[in-house]
Parts: structure tokens; C-alpha cells; sequence
């Protein structure tokens, strides 16, 4: 999953559900969301979908002293850099949450080489598959048309990793139950905001019906001396695993089932 292979979904187009019947699933995931054990959910979109693109730019090199012989790819990578962070204002509504970050950028290794090809590539985050429609088509309306401004010509490569992980109603409404059953009332926020974040238990959730949840990691006090002064969130070289979550978790997951087979029996 943090490799963008989308391993859920490959589980499942290689038969998981046909092989392990399930009626709903469920899943949980340590997060920065205040007190130890605090569980953290809502009936909707909790995360967004994880998409990424890298647009290749071709041009002709030529020695950085003579621009005027060559094609230079490095100028409209520039170029469109820029453009591509008007796109999700241009072209998702403000009410709908949306996001596309520039995080790559390459051009030539030798400071006096105009390269034949640039490189431009980062991450695209919706929480709806229209959204992803729209955007993708956009980034290569604007890929192509810098591109030929420039005199070069564009590739552009989409992956759709992860779509939106989206809870269904009914089962986040039984699994907040549980998670009270577990920690009490004032432990649960059952209306916490969509993360721009991405899961890619989100195609088992279009696969059948479930939710996913957070559970609170604490804010770091956890962690032996020297561990690291940051933040104490996911994939931050000072997170630590707080290990008094353990518990909690399980016994959630334990109720879960308790409560929920005898629904469906």
C-alpha cells in the first residue's frame, strides 16, 4: 500500500471475498488525533484518494550557451509547474475539498546541458472518483498546451492508486457503538473531518460494505529519551508506536465481532 501498488485491490481481484466471504469489513488505523485511545470516524469520506502523475517533457538539447539551437524542455516544465497549481481552483467547485502538489521537478544534471527531456511529477488527492475524472483530464489538456507553447511535445503518466475511502452509514453508525462499548462516550468523535491522507483499504470499501476508523497515538510523551523531538504523526522520522494502544484496539475488534454475529446469524 505505501509503495501506490494498491495491494487491497489486488487481493480482491485475485478472489479474497470469493474465498473468505465477508458481509462487511473493517479497519483501524493508529493517527495523531488528540488523547491515547481516542477513536476518530465519520458516516463518509475519511480520506481522500491517492493518485500520482509524472508529465514528461521532450524537447532538443543543445549546450546551455546556445539556447537558440536546441528545444528547451526545462522552460516549459517551469511553465507548466505553475499552471498545474491553478487547476484544481479552475477546475473543482471551492464548496468540494481538492488537492494537486508539484513535488518533482528535473531537468538536466550538468548546469551547461539543455537536456532533451524535463520532468515534472507529484500527488493529486479528491474525494471523489468525478473529481479525479476532471482533474486528470485537465492535467493533460494543460500538459499538451504548454508543451506545444514551448515547442515540445508532452507524455504524461496518471496512477490511481487509492480512490476516496468512503464509510458506509450503517456500519460506521455500529462500529461508533462498539467504540463507546470500549472507551465511553467522550473517547469517540464520530464526525471527525475528511484527512487529505490515503488508504488503500478504500477498495475493499467499494467492495463491500464497512469502515475504517482512527484510533489516537497521544502526542508523543510516550517516547524514550532521544527518540526524536517532531511530532509524534505518520511518517515522520520521530514518530513511535504508542504501545498502550494496543489494547484498545484489540478489544474493540473482539467486540466488534461479539456484537456484530449475532446480527447476522
Amino acid at each position: 500500500e505505501e509503495m501506490g501498488k494498491a495491494g487491497a485491490k489486488k487481493m480482491i481481484d485475485e478472489g479474497l471475498f470469493e474465498r473468505f466471504p465477508c458481509d462487511a469489513v473493517f479497519g483501524l488505523h493508529n493517527f495523531p488525533v488528540g488523547d491515547v485511545g481516542r477513536f476518530a470516524l465519520n458516516e463518509g469520506a475519511l480520506m481522500a484518494s491517492s493518485n500520482t502523475y509524472k508529465i514528461t517533457v521532450r524537447g532538443r538539447g543543445t549546450h546551455a550557451s546556445m539556447p537558440h539551437t536546441g528545444i528547451d524542455p526545462v522552460a516549459a516544465v517551469v511553465t507548466l509547474a505553475q499552471q498545474l497549481q491553478t487547476i484544481v481552483a479552475r477546475t473543482i467547485p471551492s464548496t468540494e475539498r481538492a488537492l494537486l502538489a508539484v513535488t518533482q521537478l528535473q531537468g538536466s544534471d550538468a548546469p551547461n546541458v539543455i537536456p532533451d527531456v524535463a520532468t515534472v511529477g507529484g500527488t493529486i488527492r479528491t474525494f471523489s472518483i468525478e473529481a479525479i475524472d476532471k482533474l486528470e483530464a485537465r492535467l493533460r489538456e494543460v500538459a499538451a498546451g504548454v508543451a506545444a507553447a514551448h515547442g515540445c511535445t508532452a507524455e504524461v503518466y496518471f496512477n490511481r492508486s487509492s480512490p476516496p475511502t468512503v464509510n458506509h452509514p450503517a456500519e460506521a453508525r455500529f462500529a461508533a457503538g462498539v467504540m463507546r462499548e470500549v472507551v465511553g462516550d467522550d473517547m469517540v468523535t464520530d464526525n471527525f473531518p475528511a484527512v487529505m491522507g490515503a488508504e488503500d483499504f478504500a477498495h475493499m470499501l467499494l467492495a463491500r460494505p464497512g469502515c475504517y476508523a482512527f484510533l489516537g497515538n497521544g502526542d508523543g510523551d510516550h517516547r524514550l529519551d532521544g527518540h526524536g523531538p517532531g511530532p509524534c504523526i505518520i511518517h515522520n522520522t520521530s514518530f513511535d508506536f504508542n504501545d498502550e494502544i494496543i489494547p484498545i484496539g484489540a478489544s474493540y475488534f473482539v467486540k466488534l465481532v461479539q456484537r456484530w454475529l449475532p446480527s447476522g446469524a
